[in-house]
């Protein structure tokens, strides 16, 4: 399949290593930014992730101005409204937001509010509303999943109206992203196995889409062999530092993918889910991969074959008769879902999550169907097959 045209854009630099935090007081001075303000929540401040910012900042001679430590798991627009009174009260100029996709979603809508001298934010909801550059801003991830760090979206609740508001705009890219293993390290065993394999699914979908190109290609596959390689040496021994920034750099690696090729009906049934049943996005990512995978195989077989390989080795690809890899491409990520079920209970269907009732699988396929990211799916979907595929996943 050759492609005659497409994009690729992704301005956020990366500071990753060893001491990558250390850098962030230059990496502000270079913005002219001198007063930034910390975003984070209570568990990460709780887990002591905030003193290793603070300590990176003590030799600079730059202070950090104020510290907001309460974002909620789901946050919402009157949460944005809150912290930019107090950056603007408190003469902030720059954010870093440490913390997992809700703290950077947030993050981002204070950004706006603060850059455009705003006080409602559903005023700037919807695609390419903003049309100039905000404040300086970083993320410090601490979960190595959701690749918000280099995404151009935010999702923030509007809680008046029920609904979850969509912002997007190539201005909410951050300045730079930090991936330092510091922050990851404390991570427990099921939050390390969800997140993985979100950034598993962004990978995977970037790669099997109908937006995939050459350059997204190349970021995808490096991702899945980054989270193959290290996921389970991560749960065997939590406190190895290298492996828990292969898989952040996994994490960044999937998020420039998927923001790059988009993703597909794993994505749509996955928003469904969550929304219905509040359940974890990495969860239902999971539980529904593989599933997904197979509804694709019969017209995307030679490129879900090609995953055989950052999957499970040079070896095994070798091995395997080509019209055979992508049957067993599905098998590997079977095995690592079966492994991850014996280790932290992640659910592989739909009856293990125990919160999903069999007669909602009519009102899940039916709001997959209206979520965006189905129609980078390489197999085209109607009520029907959707309804098949949740059965599956039953």
């Amino acid at each position: 399949m050759t492609k005659s045209y497409y994009e690729f854009f992704c301005p956020v630099k990366i500071v990753a290593g060893n001491a990558a935090l250390e850098h962030i007081p230059h990496e502000l001075r270079t913005l002219a930014a001198a007063r930034p303000m910390i975003i984070t929540d209570k568990g990460v401040r709780g887990a002591g992730l905030i003193d290793h910012v603070l300590g990176a900042f003590a030799e600079s001679g730059m202070d950090v101005v104020e510290i907001y430590d309460d974002v909620p798991p789901d946050s919402s627009t009157t949460v944005v409204t809150q912290i930019a009174k107090l950056y603007r009260d408190s003469g902030c100029d720059s954010i870093i937001a440490v913390g997992g996709g809700s703290v950077i979603d947030t993050s981002k809508g204070v950004n706006i509010l603060v850059s455009e001298d705003g006080e409602d934010l559903t005023a700037f909801s919807g695609v390419g509303v903003l049309t100039k550059p905000l404040k300086p801003f970083f993320v410090v991830p601490t979960t190595a999943g959701t690749g918000s760090e280099v995404t151009l979206v935010a999702v923030i609740a509007d809680p008046e109206k029920g609904v979850k508001l969509p912002f997007t705009s190539y201005f909410l890219l951050p300045n730079a992203a930090v991936l330092d293993p510091r922050m990851t390290l404390t991570l427990p065993a099921h939050i390390t196995a969800m997140t993985a394999m979100d950034a598993m699914t962004h990978a995977v979908e970037a790669f099997t889409g109908m937006g995939k190109n050459p350059i997204s290609d190349a970021y995808a596959v490096s991702a899945i062999k980054k989270i193959s390689e290290n996921l389970m040496q991560v749960l065997n021994t939590p406190d190895d530092a290298d492996a828990r920034l292969e898989l952040a750099q996994a994490s960044t690696m999937a998020g420039i993918a998927f923001s790059n090729s988009m993703v597909g009906l794993v994505h749509s049934l996955g928003h469904s889910l969550g929304a219905l049943c509040h359940l974890p996005h990495g969860l239902c990512m999971n539980l529904f991969l593989p599933y997904v995978l197979e509804y694709n195989l019969a017209e995307r077989g030679d490129v879900i074959g090609e995953l055989l390989l950052p999957l499970a080795g040079a070896e095994v690809y070798a091995r395997t008769p080509a019209a055979d890899r992508g049957r067993a491409a599905i098998n590997t990520l079977r095995e690592i879902r079966d492994e991850l079920y014996r280790r932290c209970k992640l659910p592989r269907s739909l009856s293990e999550t125990g919160k999903v009732s069999r007669d909602q699988i009519q009102k899940l396929a039916e709001m997959a169907l209206d979520d965006g990211s189905i129609i980078f799916n390489p197999v085209e979907v109607d009520l029907d097959d959707a309804i098949s595929v949740l059965e599956k996943a039953w």
